[in-house]
């Protein structure tokens, strides 16, 4: 019994172990750090989605993410930026809610 016990307590540390360093490998994998900002104005009905970049990178970026699948590192502080971020919240948004709403019907 007490074998079975020291088992069974060895595989639940093994198994937590094996998640929070998968939690870690996946922050990693999502993390990208810009080397250069683009100044170029990506036009917003090509953006699909952003995503900010990691706080441990040494410049702090906006990555927006084209249909095309290309990504731009962009400075948070150009004036066009807040709008783009909006814009896109704000179709992810309508669209969650549309799918929201024929799951129901």
């Amino acid at each position: 019994m007490r074998s079975l016990l020291s088992v069974l307590f060895l595989v639940i540390f093994c198994s937590e172990q094996m998640t929070s360093r998968a939690t870690i490998a996946i922050d990693l994998a999502n993390s990208k750090c810009c080397g250069e900002l683009s100044k170029m104005k990506i036009p917003v009905k090509l953006v699909a989605s952003y995503y900010w970049t990691s706080s441990s990178c040494a410049r702090r970026a906006i990555v927006f993410k084209t249909i095309a699948r290309r990504e731009f590192c962009i400075d948070p502080d150009t004036s066009w930026v807040s709008g783009h971020i909006n814009k896109v919240d704000k179709r992810t948004t309508t669209a969650t809610k549309a799918l929201t709403q024929s799951l129901r019907v």
